[in-house]
C-alpha cells in the first residue's frame, strides 16, 4: 500500500514539474524550458505506467513501454541541452 502512494506521488510531482516548466516556456519563450517540460511530461507518463503495471494490472508486463517513455524523456532533454543551448 505504501508503494502505491510513493508511485502516485512521484507521478504527480513529475506532472507538476512539467506543468510549471511548460507554463514558464509559454511566458518567456525559452526553448530549454520547453524541452525540459516535455522531458518531465514523459517521466510523468512513465511513473503513471508504473502504477498501472505494478498495481492495477500486475499480470500485464509494461516494462518496455515504461522504459521507452523514460528513454524518450531523457532524449528530449538531451536534445534540448545540446542543440538549443545559447
Amino acid at each position: 500500500m505504501l508503494a502505491v502512494a510513493v508511485y502516485t506521488l512521484c507521478a504527480l510531482t513529475a506532472l507538476a514539474c512539467a506543468v510549471l516548466l511548460l507554463r514558464a516556456h509559454a511566458r518567456t519563450g525559452s526553448r530549454l524550458l520547453f524541452w525540459s517540460g516535455l522531458c518531465f511530461a514523459c517521466l510523468s507518463l512513465n511513473n503513471a505506467f508504473i502504477v498501472v503495471d505494478l498495481v492495477i494490472f500486475p499480470e500485464v508486463n509494461l516494462f518496455f513501454v515504461r522504459n521507452a517513455l523514460a528513454l524518450l524523456g531523457m532524449l528530449l532533454l538531451l536534445y534540448g541541452l545540446v542543440w538549443e543551448s545559447e
